[in-house]
Protein backbone atom coordinates (compact mmCIF):
# COMPACT_ATOMS: atom_id res chain seq x y z
CA UNK A 1 0.00 0.00 0.00
CA UNK A 2 2.82 2.47 0.82
CA UNK A 3 4.16 1.78 -2.62
CA UNK A 4 0.89 2.55 -4.37
CA UNK A 5 0.76 5.69 -3.12
CA UNK A 6 4.52 6.32 -3.94
CA UNK A 7 3.48 5.86 -6.87
CA UNK A 8 0.88 7.95 -7.55
CA UNK A 9 2.61 10.73 -5.82
CA UNK A 10 5.36 10.35 -8.72
CA UNK A 11 2.53 10.69 -11.27
CA UNK A 12 1.07 13.32 -9.59
CA UNK A 13 4.49 15.31 -9.53
CA UNK A 14 4.89 14.22 -13.15
CA UNK A 15 1.93 15.49 -14.53
CA UNK A 16 2.40 18.96 -12.65
CA UNK A 17 5.70 19.77 -13.47
CA UNK A 18 4.99 19.08 -16.90
CA UNK A 19 3.84 22.05 -19.96
CA UNK A 20 0.39 22.12 -21.08
CA UNK A 21 2.03 21.58 -24.41
CA UNK A 22 -0.56 20.09 -26.75
CA UNK A 23 2.38 18.06 -27.74
CA UNK A 24 3.18 16.62 -24.57
CA UNK A 25 -0.54 15.78 -23.92
CA UNK A 26 -0.40 12.59 -25.61
CA UNK A 27 2.92 11.49 -23.21
CA UNK A 28 1.28 12.30 -20.11
CA UNK A 29 -1.92 10.43 -20.62
CA UNK A 30 0.69 7.55 -21.31
CA UNK A 31 2.73 7.73 -18.64
CA UNK A 32 -0.02 7.90 -16.42
CA UNK A 33 -1.94 5.15 -17.75
CA UNK A 34 0.90 2.99 -17.47
CA UNK A 35 1.74 4.12 -13.96
CA UNK A 36 -1.86 3.16 -12.51
CA UNK A 37 -1.38 -0.04 -14.51
CA UNK A 38 1.63 -0.73 -12.45
CA UNK A 39 0.32 0.59 -9.21
CA UNK A 40 -2.80 -1.90 -9.73
CA UNK A 41 -0.39 -4.85 -10.17
CA UNK A 42 1.67 -4.17 -7.59
CA UNK A 43 -1.90 -3.98 -4.96
CA UNK A 44 -2.58 -7.11 -6.54
CA UNK A 45 0.77 -9.11 -5.46
CA UNK A 46 0.41 -7.30 -1.99
CA UNK A 47 -2.92 -9.06 -1.47
CA UNK A 48 -2.11 -11.71 -2.97
CA UNK A 49 0.52 -12.18 -0.61
CA UNK A 50 -1.78 -11.02 2.51
CA UNK A 51 -4.05 -13.35 1.60
CA UNK A 52 -1.32 -16.46 1.09
CA UNK A 53 -0.61 -16.37 4.69
CA UNK A 54 -3.14 -18.52 6.90
CA UNK A 55 -5.51 -17.47 9.60
CA UNK A 56 -2.79 -19.16 12.03
CA UNK A 57 0.14 -17.29 10.82
CA UNK A 58 -1.14 -14.38 11.09
CA UNK A 59 -2.36 -14.47 15.03
CA UNK A 60 0.89 -16.23 15.68
CA UNK A 61 2.77 -12.54 14.30
CA UNK A 62 0.35 -10.43 16.02
CA UNK A 63 0.65 -12.50 19.50
CA UNK A 64 4.67 -11.96 19.10
CA UNK A 65 4.63 -8.20 18.50
CA UNK A 66 2.07 -8.11 21.33
CA UNK A 67 4.79 -8.64 23.76
CA UNK A 68 5.54 -12.05 25.82
CA UNK A 69 4.90 -10.40 29.40
CA UNK A 70 1.19 -10.14 29.46
CA UNK A 71 0.39 -11.43 25.80
CA UNK A 72 1.73 -15.28 27.94
CA UNK A 73 -0.54 -14.50 30.85
CA UNK A 74 -3.43 -13.88 29.10
CA UNK A 75 -2.63 -16.80 26.63
CA UNK A 76 -2.83 -18.81 30.31
CA UNK A 77 -5.64 -17.74 31.30
CA UNK A 78 -7.27 -18.87 28.13
CA UNK A 79 -5.57 -22.52 28.11
CA UNK A 80 -6.91 -23.26 32.06
CA UNK A 81 -10.24 -21.90 31.64
CA UNK A 82 -10.81 -24.21 28.51
CA UNK A 83 -9.37 -26.97 30.78
CA UNK A 84 -11.98 -26.26 33.27
CA UNK A 85 -14.58 -25.57 30.92
CA UNK A 86 -13.68 -29.10 28.79
CA UNK A 87 -13.46 -30.85 32.59
CA UNK A 88 -16.89 -29.49 33.48
CA UNK A 89 -18.74 -30.19 30.04
CA UNK A 90 -17.70 -33.75 30.40
CA UNK A 91 -18.65 -34.25 33.56
CA UNK A 92 -22.48 -32.80 33.28
CA UNK A 93 -22.57 -34.67 29.88
CA UNK A 94 -22.10 -37.63 31.78
CA UNK A 95 -24.06 -36.76 34.72
CA UNK A 96 -27.12 -36.14 32.39
CA UNK A 97 -30.25 -38.22 32.87
CA UNK A 98 -33.13 -39.72 31.35
CA UNK A 99 -34.94 -38.76 34.29
CA UNK A 100 -38.26 -40.25 32.46
CA UNK A 101 -37.34 -43.41 31.39
CA UNK A 102 -35.33 -43.47 35.21
CA UNK A 103 -39.10 -42.59 36.70
CA UNK A 104 -40.70 -45.35 35.19
CA UNK A 105 -38.20 -47.81 36.33
CA UNK A 106 -38.31 -47.39 39.51
CA UNK A 107 -41.75 -46.57 40.03
CA UNK A 108 -42.40 -49.95 38.19
CA UNK A 109 -40.06 -51.91 40.60
CA UNK A 110 -41.52 -50.49 44.12
CA UNK A 111 -44.40 -51.99 42.48
CA UNK A 112 -42.92 -55.25 41.57
CA UNK A 113 -39.94 -56.28 43.93
CA UNK A 114 -40.39 -53.41 46.63
CA UNK A 115 -37.71 -50.77 47.64
CA UNK A 116 -34.96 -53.20 47.29
CA UNK A 117 -35.49 -53.21 43.31
CA UNK A 118 -35.87 -50.11 43.12
CA UNK A 119 -32.46 -49.30 44.88
CA UNK A 120 -30.70 -51.96 42.40
CA UNK A 121 -32.30 -49.71 39.86
CA UNK A 122 -31.01 -46.43 40.94
CA UNK A 123 -27.36 -48.38 41.59
CA UNK A 124 -26.96 -49.39 38.13
CA UNK A 125 -27.59 -45.49 36.80
CA UNK A 126 -25.35 -43.09 36.43
CA UNK A 127 -26.05 -39.09 37.18
CA UNK A 128 -26.74 -37.29 40.71
CA UNK A 129 -30.83 -37.99 39.81
CA UNK A 130 -30.53 -41.40 40.24
CA UNK A 131 -28.55 -41.06 43.50
CA UNK A 132 -30.91 -38.93 45.07
CA UNK A 133 -33.82 -41.64 44.38
CA UNK A 134 -30.82 -44.28 46.40
CA UNK A 135 -31.13 -41.40 49.26
CA UNK A 136 -34.62 -41.21 49.44
CA UNK A 137 -35.29 -44.79 49.07
CA UNK A 138 -32.40 -46.08 51.72
CA UNK A 139 -34.72 -43.68 54.31
CA UNK A 140 -38.03 -44.74 52.97
CA UNK A 141 -38.22 -47.48 55.90
CA UNK A 142 -38.14 -45.04 58.28
CA UNK A 143 -40.88 -42.88 57.28
CA UNK A 144 -41.60 -40.44 54.85
CA UNK A 145 -39.85 -36.92 56.54
CA UNK A 146 -36.65 -38.95 56.58
CA UNK A 147 -36.70 -40.03 53.11
CA UNK A 148 -37.63 -36.41 52.44
CA UNK A 149 -34.78 -35.14 54.15
CA UNK A 150 -32.18 -36.60 52.83
CA UNK A 151 -33.47 -36.27 49.82
CA UNK A 152 -33.19 -32.78 50.27
CA UNK A 153 -29.51 -32.61 51.76
CA UNK A 154 -27.82 -35.08 49.17
CA UNK A 155 -29.46 -32.90 46.50
CA UNK A 156 -27.43 -30.09 48.39
CA UNK A 157 -24.16 -31.95 47.25
CA UNK A 158 -24.91 -32.97 44.09
CA UNK A 159 -25.47 -29.17 43.29
CA UNK A 160 -21.87 -28.41 44.71
CA UNK A 161 -20.14 -31.29 42.86
CA UNK A 162 -22.15 -30.00 39.75
CA UNK A 163 -21.13 -26.13 40.24
CA UNK A 164 -17.15 -27.68 41.05
CA UNK A 165 -14.57 -25.24 39.53
CA UNK A 166 -16.85 -22.71 37.71
CA UNK A 167 -16.38 -20.27 40.20
CA UNK A 168 -12.31 -20.62 38.79
CA UNK A 169 -13.88 -20.20 34.93
CA UNK A 170 -15.60 -16.82 36.01
CA UNK A 171 -12.30 -15.52 37.49
CA UNK A 172 -10.38 -15.93 33.94
CA UNK A 173 -13.36 -14.63 32.05
CA UNK A 174 -13.02 -11.37 34.68
CA UNK A 175 -9.15 -11.37 34.80
CA UNK A 176 -8.16 -11.99 31.02
CA UNK A 177 -9.68 -8.39 30.03
CA UNK A 178 -8.30 -6.57 32.56
CA UNK A 179 -4.74 -8.13 31.93
CA UNK A 180 -5.30 -6.71 28.70
CA UNK A 181 -6.03 -3.00 29.67
CA UNK A 182 -3.33 -3.49 32.08
CA UNK A 183 -1.25 -3.98 29.02
CA UNK A 184 -2.56 -1.26 26.95
CA UNK A 185 -1.90 1.20 30.00
CA UNK A 186 1.27 0.21 30.52
CA UNK A 187 2.02 0.51 26.62
CA UNK A 188 0.72 4.25 26.53
CA UNK A 189 2.48 5.10 29.61
CA UNK A 190 5.40 3.76 27.63
CA UNK A 191 4.81 6.11 24.78
CA UNK A 192 4.59 9.00 26.87
CA UNK A 193 7.75 8.48 28.35
CA UNK A 194 9.38 8.25 24.79
CA UNK A 195 7.65 11.53 23.57
CA UNK A 196 8.67 13.24 27.08
CA UNK A 197 11.91 11.99 26.55
CA UNK A 198 12.74 13.51 23.12
CA UNK A 199 10.60 16.21 24.06
CA UNK A 200 8.51 15.99 19.97
CA UNK A 201 5.86 13.78 18.92
CA UNK A 202 6.48 11.06 16.03
CA UNK A 203 4.43 8.49 14.95
CA UNK A 204 6.88 6.28 14.61
CA UNK A 205 8.49 6.51 17.95
CA UNK A 206 5.48 5.78 19.62
CA UNK A 207 3.80 2.92 17.05
CA UNK A 208 5.37 0.25 18.72
CA UNK A 209 4.11 0.92 22.12
CA UNK A 210 0.71 1.99 20.70
CA UNK A 211 0.75 -1.32 18.71
CA UNK A 212 1.59 -3.63 22.28
CA UNK A 213 -0.73 -1.82 23.88
CA UNK A 214 -3.64 -2.38 21.99
CA UNK A 215 -2.82 -6.02 20.60
CA UNK A 216 -2.48 -6.98 24.38
CA UNK A 217 -6.49 -5.62 25.02
CA UNK A 218 -7.64 -7.34 21.78
CA UNK A 219 -6.40 -10.82 23.26
CA UNK A 220 -7.95 -10.48 26.23
CA UNK A 221 -10.87 -9.74 24.92
CA UNK A 222 -11.05 -12.65 22.53
CA UNK A 223 -9.92 -14.63 25.50
CA UNK A 224 -13.31 -13.43 28.01
CA UNK A 225 -15.03 -13.87 25.24
CA UNK A 226 -13.98 -17.62 24.03
CA UNK A 227 -14.47 -18.13 27.76
CA UNK A 228 -17.56 -16.83 28.05
CA UNK A 229 -19.36 -18.59 25.67
CA UNK A 230 -18.66 -21.69 27.68
CA UNK A 231 -19.63 -20.84 30.88
CA UNK A 232 -22.87 -19.47 29.79
CA UNK A 233 -23.05 -23.52 28.33
CA UNK A 234 -21.71 -25.22 31.21
CA UNK A 235 -24.46 -22.74 33.56
CA UNK A 236 -27.39 -23.77 31.49
CA UNK A 237 -26.52 -27.51 31.51
CA UNK A 238 -26.45 -26.82 35.40
CA UNK A 239 -29.70 -25.29 35.36
CA UNK A 240 -31.12 -28.03 33.61
CA UNK A 241 -29.79 -31.09 35.50
CA UNK A 242 -30.93 -28.90 38.79
CA UNK A 243 -34.58 -28.47 37.62
CA UNK A 244 -34.43 -32.61 37.39
CA UNK A 245 -32.70 -33.33 40.45
CA UNK A 246 -35.85 -31.14 41.54
CA UNK A 247 -38.82 -32.35 39.90
CA UNK A 248 -37.31 -36.23 40.29
CA UNK A 249 -37.40 -35.27 43.75
CA UNK A 250 -41.08 -34.72 43.84
CA UNK A 251 -41.97 -37.67 41.80
CA UNK A 252 -39.50 -39.97 44.31
CA UNK A 253 -41.74 -38.62 47.30
CA UNK A 254 -45.30 -39.11 45.75
CA UNK A 255 -44.23 -42.92 44.62
CA UNK A 256 -42.70 -43.56 48.75
CA UNK A 257 -46.29 -42.27 49.84
CA UNK A 258 -48.20 -43.89 47.12
CA UNK A 259 -45.99 -47.54 47.97
CA UNK A 260 -46.85 -46.42 51.61
CA UNK A 261 -51.05 -46.92 51.46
Amino acid sequence: MKRLFSILAIAGLFVLSTNTVSAKANAIVSNLSSTVATAAIMLQDEAAEESAKGFTQVLKEQFIQGGAGFMGIVLLCLILGLAVAIERIIYLNMASTNTTKLKQQVEDALASGGIEAAKEICRNTKGPVASIYYQGLDRANESIESAEKAVVAYGGVQMGQLEKNVSWLSLFIAIAPMLGFMGTVIGMIQAFQKISAVGNLSASLIAGDIQVALLTTVFGLITAIILQIFYNYIIAKIDSIVNDMEDSSISLIDMLVDNKK
